[in-house]
């Protein structure tokens, strides 16, 4: 069996081409269709569709959390002096002082502090750096994907194990099911025939052929053998799923819910005890069935 879950997590490392580490952590759930989120530092942003699209190539289904985090040593901002600007304040110094005689002059750090005088420098982006960086960055995104892959495709031969355990406890139940059905109509005559009794207190006057018919009523009503070959079918329908290679997550949550509907009516039409318990038996087992294949990609 080659099923896949949907629950998986991975995490990849790499070194940027500056030296820099890099990680990716990818986490993923159940989801209805394939949702991929990423978390990306500034800069990278661009990245984003290609990673999406790689994502794509991989998974059928799925939410997919991917975070990327980047490990940057914590610099100050370098400053340098703007020699126009500082020309034009030690302009306005020397006015002030003219105009100001015996004013003490101004600090060094008061003037540097003015507007404009130092600023933070602004580093060219080299496309060749950030070409190689985003490189890089979507490596390490690529094998973070296999290895996500690889978690869920393990999970699904774990959950491929529990899907057919359940499928062969449905069809025992289904095979229960055949042979205590077998017996509905003997045990409706011997029901009939005992109220009848009791109600004409031992007295026979209901025609044989009459008291045939009815039991032949109570049977058609009750007959259940077309809900039980059904059952059988969507058990061999099941397996054939699980041997395919393809996502096969939305057939199997399909076909659980036919399961259901059958057992629902094989309950409704019970002629007895005994097979009202064998469907309840079932429906519990089906509703483990539809809580396993919710996990399958």
């Amino acid at each position: 069996m080659s099923i896949r879950s949907m629950t998986g997590f991975a995490r990849a490392t790499g070194t940027l081409p500056d030296g820099t580490p890099f990680a990716w952590e990818l986490r993923s759930v159940n989801g209805r269709g394939l949702d991929v989120r990423l978390r990306l530092p500034g800069g990278l942003d661009v990245l984003e569709l290609p990673l999406r699209e790689a994502a794509a190539g991989r998974f059928a289904r799925g939410n997919v959390n991917a975070t990327l985090t980047v490990k940057r040593e914590d610099r100050a901002p370098k400053l340098v002096l703007d020699q126009a600007a500082l020309d034009r304040a030690m302009a306005l110094v020397r006015e002030l002082a003219e105009r100001m005689p015996g004013a003490a002059a101004p600090r060094p750090e008061a003037v540097l502090a003015l507007p404009g005088v130092l600023r933070t420098e602004v580093e060219v982006p080299d496309e060749a750096a950030e070409g190689a960086r985003r490189a890089a960055v979507s490596q390490g995104f690529t094998q973070a994907l296999e290895e996500l892959f690889a978690a869920r495709a393990a999970e699904g031969a774990r959950l491929a194990a529990i899907l057919a355990t359940l499928l062969d406890e449905i069809e025992a139940l289904c095979r229960r099911a055949v042979a205590e059905a077998a017996g509905q109509p003997a045990a409706h005559r011997a029901r009939l025939a005992g109220v009848l009794a009791e109600l004409l207190d031992g007295e026979r006057r209901v025609p044989e052929d009459r008291l045939a018919a009815e039991v032949a009523l109570l049977a058609a009503r009750s007959d259940v053998r077309e809900e039980l070959d059904r059952l059988g079918a969507h058990v061999d329908a099941a397996r054939a799923l699980l041997a395919d290679p393809a996502p096969i997550g939305r057939k199997l949550e399909f076909l659980t819910q036919e399961f259901g509907r059958e057992a629902n009516t094989l309950g409704a039409k019970s002629g007895s005890l005994a097979l009202t318990r064998i469907s309840l038996e079932l429906k519990a087992a089906i509703e483990r069935l539809r809580e396993q294949a919710a996990n399958v990609e």
